[in-house]
């Protein structure tokens, strides 16, 4: 486990008065070790085999915890499950999602970027953050 990410997470924590546990530590590690899209189910899957005694309700909870904290990021794609993926010292990027298969591909292209910010500067706006979900077919569905 990173010592970074474990930091951000016992300061957040020790700052909302509560208590950094055995089991907190387990899911961010079991998190900060997966590379996907993950929803809370498959993490507690992961999870529990490592530490069979860790229950979904703790998974759920320490999620939120990684997301207050600006861990980890919660994403719907629309499909009725949320899921996660890193946060802490990761670029900015997109993402496409194919309704047929669930693929999820992330890309980042500058020419996005530059357009979003001549958008909002035309309209007097300032961009705090933002995210471009698109859906459509995989290669492999199409």
């Amino acid at each position: 486990m990173s010592s970074k990410e474990l930091q951000v997470l016992e300061d957040y924590i020790q700052q909302n008065n509560l208590k950094i546990t055995r089991q907190r530590r387990a899911v961010l590690n079991a998190f900060l070790e997966c590379e996907k899209h993950v929803s809370a189910e498959e993490l507690y899957r992961i999870v529990t085999q490592k530490d069979p005694k860790i229950g979904l309700a703790t998974v759920y909870r320490t999620l939120s915890l990684l997301t207050h904290s600006q861990l980890a990021s919660e994403l719907d794609f629309g499909d009725g499950q949320k899921r996660y993926e890193h946060r802490y010292m990761h670029s900015h990027h997109d993402h496409m999602i194919c309704t047929e298969c669930g693929k999820i591909i992330e890309f980042n292209h500058p020419l996005i970027e530059k357009f979003q910010e001549e958008v909002a500067s035309r309209n007097g706006f300032t961009i705090t953050s933002h995210k471009l979900d698109i859906f459509g077919l995989c290669s492999e569905c199409r």
